[in-house]
């Protein structure tokens, strides 16, 4: 809207065939920003130049991408930011930048990238992956990613990897020979254990979500293989793909589809055991790691990736990882019994039941039990 009234400023003339205006060639653009304000496409510039500046301060920098992140929000925004060559300085910023301009610089991209299928394909061209995934390794050092950084790393990954099997392998993708760098299914099975129990509750989601099966595939152009049940083979959409943020899903509709490479890597890079692992035998987690009780939010999404794997995608596991999570259901349930029955907690009822808890109906917990005899 800015854009139009800015060029009606610039170029009216008279209607009904009188004498044409003269063309204005004193109009003081500052005079026009002052009455119609700077363009999105401007405060963007300016907004970014700021952040990259490292003679400003570090507030202003967080601030000029606090500013950008608002107007990226704006789909047409995010996607500005490839005709802006704006993505590689962008990411640029997540090496050598302190760390709160390094955790402001990924929301910004994360931002830019949910349910923005063109913005994936643009970020992927500067092959991020092995950069924000490193991002995602905390460490003992002052300069080491804070645990905002941790959870941002895993927002901005949620914006790449959902609904997007090209960008997931990327992740299978090393670091360089000798760096001592693991890839980034390495790095999300390590985020598992993260010492901040929001980073885990993060992660636990964010894998669920690459693992579900598409259900919005329409079966009417997929149909399904016997060796990939879950997994659709793709067509070609009839009719013209017009270009948009969404074209991407017509034009290769398989793209949507990251069952099949998150259970594989769920498998190869031996996820599924730090699951197990993160379920029965939490780590402490809080400022000085010393709570211990089990978090009932990281539970019921370990609890869930772990339904999915094996309800959804029919995840194998060895025997000895079946017994390990009944013996830790069994004693939920008698930890359950035990709360329920004595104290000031018992209700009476049984709503505060062990399926409720963990998000689910109980003859779904029922079937997830007879899944790991």
């Amino acid at each position: 809207m800015q854009s139009l009234l800015r060029w009606g400023i610039e170029n009216s003339t008279p209607q009904d065939g009188g004498t044409p205006l003269p063309e204005r060639k004193d109009l003081n653009p500052e005079i026009i920003d002052m009455l119609l304000g700077k363009s999105d496409a401007d405060l963007m510039k300016e907004a970014l130049s700021i952040a990259v500046d490292d003679s400003r301060s570090e507030d202003d920098r967080v601030d000029a991408l606090d500013n950008l992140e608002m107007l990226i929000e704006q789909i047409d925004n995010a996607n500005n930011l490839e005709k802006l060559n704006m993505w590689e300085p962008l990411h640029a910023l997540l090496v050598s930048s302190p760390n709160s301009v390094t955790t402001q610089a990924i929301w910004v991209i994360g931002t830019a990238l949910q349910n923005n299928p063109s913005a994936q394909d643009a970020y992927l061209k500067l092959n991020p992956l092995t950069t924000l995934t490193s991002c995602l390794a905390p460490k003992s050092t002052s300069t080491s990613p804070s645990k905002q950084t941790r959870s941002k790393v895993i927002y901005a990954l949620s914006g790449l990897l959902k609904h997007n099997a090209p960008a997931l392998n990327q992740l299978d993708v090393k670091g360089t020979e000798g760096s001592g760098e693991s890839d980034g299914w390495d790095r999300l099975r390590q985020a598992l254990q993260d010492p901040d129990i929001t980073v885990r509750r993060k992660t636990a989601f964010l894998l669920n979500s690459l693992l579900t099966p598409n259900e919005t595939l329409s079966t009417s152009t997929f149909s399904t293989s016997p060796e990939n049940p879950h997994t659709p083979d793709s067509q070609q959409p009839q009719g013209p793909i017009h270009p948009n943020s969404h074209s991407a899903h017509l034009s290769q509709p398989d793209r949507a589809s990251t069952s099949t490479p998150t259970l594989r890597a769920m498998q190869s890079h031996n996820i599924i055991e730090v699951l197990i692992e993160a379920l029965t035998n939490p780590l402490p987690y809080g400022g000085d790691g010393d709570k211990e009780e089990p978090d009932v939010d990281f539970e019921e999404k370990g609890v869930a990736l772990l339904r999915t794997y094996l309800m959804l995608c029919n995840g194998p596991l060895e025997q000895t990882e079946k017994d390990r999570i009944r013996e830790w259901i069994f004693i939920q349930k008698d930890k359950h019994k035990t709360s329920a029955t004595s104290g000031h907690n018992s209700t009476g009822d049984d709503v505060s039941n062990l399926a409720e808890r963990w998000s689910m109906s109980a003859g779904e917990l029922d079937e997830l039990v007879r899944k790991v005899e």
